[in-house]
């Protein structure tokens, strides 16, 4: 099976009459909202279906909501449920859904729209990788407020997997025709997607929305690849909000420029790792654990930390940091230490200057990187480059863009590369599930290693019943990571987000994947 999160960029252009929405727009004028909200977005959305695997994260949160938000921590905020219990054997959930809430185009949200919903990605293959999806037995309605989802065993983690983005939101009904096509993007969400292009994409506020609404009329996403172009713009006061780990990202290089330039920057420990992978099946060299070994001591985390995030980031032990719940016990973050890389690479028989060789075959390595997909990602892999020379391994850095990278990552067109981990709400068991076992495809996503020794421990890990079964599995993984050195951590990365001056109230939102409008308002 395939499945993708992140897919190349499609072309989708809507207006208010194919989707439907003149009625919203006019009444919106005539209520006299004022404020437009500008934001950077790195690369254009696509689709826009609540079901796909190929729009921006940020703008399907806009649209489309889940029974139960990733808050403050990882606690579970309700948003379409209520509430929500489960029965002793933690197998059944009932929820009490939200009453008077209506889609965008009028659809009455309940317990059938609800059931319709769930119903068309819960116990479907391809949604394996969601424990929910994977252990789903049935479900049934209680009465037009009130559903109980039935699974085989407790699911792990399953408040977090409710709060997705994708493919677990809703959308009305009424917004596919019947083979099933999307006609338009209808949700229940704060926001109405007015337009959708290459270029950018235009959101109007939706006035029936069963919660508190915004003071922002509108919400327009600016496409803008090149980092340098957002940050001329925010300069320039074009644009009122850039960065975010999946947005637009900002290196802490460009987030001190506009930090100098007057505007307001702020600075947020993510819940996202970045790693080193290694592609031992390319490169016969890095099947030896002897290099990885090596490698891993080869270069300086704090340095890195300091040099590219000016302090902000934290060097990495583990595959997550202390902000993903279960992520194990914490491990100091390897240090750097030439002359022992060295006599580890000598007693494995890699000799010679200025690089190394084995039974004639080089110490050489290429390194895929792309700082459209990872900012900053190019200075890192310069460093590494530098510091790995020292040690004796030749290291070619391979710059590519966006696209490419998406293209290269799932051929494993590469012999190291860096990634980075999905990130709350998605962790742990998004990482664990979709960058390491082998039997599930990950698209564009590719896996930071693939082994399928590993593949039993992570069943394990997705099968245990209870938290203290779950996290000992879990640790189980985590301690065939560490110990065979299947990749090396680097850095638990800092998130970095600017505002203009007229942007009141931001708050740096709690997953990676949320769009930060909730509390701003636009000063004039």
């Amino acid at each position: 099976m395939t499945l993708t999160r992140r897919h190349l960029m499609t072309t989708l252009l809507t207006t208010p009459v194919a989707l439907g929405l003149q009625g919203v727009f006019t009444a919106a004028l005539a209520e006299g909202l004022t404020g437009r909200l500008r934001v950077a977005a790195g690369k254009a959305s696509a689709n826009l279906d609540a079901r796909d695997y190929v729009a921006l994260f940020h703008l399907q949160d806009l649209i489309y909501e889940p029974l139960v938000r990733y808050g403050v921590g990882g606690t579970p905020v309700p948003c379409l449920a209520e509430s929500w219990s489960s029965s002793g054997d933690e197998k059944k959930v009932t929820f009490k859904l939200r009453q008077n809430v209506s889609f965008s185009d009028g659809t009455p949200f309940n317990a059938d729209s609800a059931i319709w919903n769930l119903k068309l990605w819960l116990g479907i293959e391809d949604n394996s990788w969601i424990n929910a999806s994977k252990y789903f037995a049935g479900i049934r309605k209680i009465d037009d407020a009130t559903i109980e989802i039935a699974f085989s065993q407790p699911v792990p983690g399953l408040m977090y997997e409710l709060s997705y983005v994708r493919p677990v939101r809703f959308l009305s009904p009424d917004s596919v025709d019947a083979e099933g096509k999307m006609i338009a993007p209808v949700g229940t969400g704060q926001w109405i997607a007015k337009e959708n292009s290459d270029s950018g994409s235009l959101f109007v506020r939706n006035d029936a929305y069963w919660g508190e609404k915004s003071t922002l009329a509108e919400i327009e996403i600016i496409v803008m690849p090149d980092a340098r172009s957002r940050v001329d713009a925010m300069r320039a006061g074009d644009l009122d909000v850039v960065g975010g780990d999946y947005l637009a990202g900002l290196t802490s290089r460009e987030a001190d420029t506009l930090r100098r330039a007057g505007l307001n920057v702020f600075t947020n420990q993510s819940s996202i790792t970045m790693v080193l992978s290694y592609n031992p099946e390319r490169n016969a060299a890095l099947a030896d654990q002897a290099v990885r070994q090596a490698i891993d001591i080869g270069f300086d985390r704090v340095a890195i930390a300091d040099v590219m995030f000016n302090g902000d980031a934290e060097p990495a032990g583990n595959l997550f940091g202390p902000t993903v719940p279960m992520s194990g016990t914490p491990r100091d973050a390897s240090v750097r230490d030439v002359e022992a890389a060295r006599q580890i690479l000598e007693a494995a028989g890699w000799t010679g200057a200025p690089f190394r060789s084995k039974g004639g075959q080089k110490l050489a390595v290429d390194l895929l990187v792309s700082d459209e997909h990872i900012p900053g990602s190019k200075a890192i892999a310069e460093i590494l480059q530098q510091q790995l020379g020292e040690i004796g391994v030749e290291v070619t850095v391979r710059l590519v863009d966006y696209a490419s990278r998406h293209s290269e990552i799932p051929k494993r067109a590469f012999d190291m590369a860096i990634f980075q981990t999905y990130g709350a709400p998605y962790d742990p068991f998004g990482t664990v599930t979709l960058m390491f076992l082998t039997t599930i495809e990950s698209g564009s996503d590719g896996k930071i290693a693939l082994d399928p020794g590993l593949d039993a421990l992570i069943m394990a890990a997705t099968e245990a019943v209870g938290a203290d079964a779950q996290m000992a599995a879990l640790q189980a993984f985590y301690d065939v990571l560490r110990e065979k050195t299947y990749f090396a951590p680097i850095l638990y990365r800092p998130t970095y987000w600017a505002t203009s001056q007229r942007v009141k109230g931001f708050t740096v939102p709690p997953s990676d994947y949320d769009f930060p409008y909730r509390g701003i308002t636009l000063s004039q």
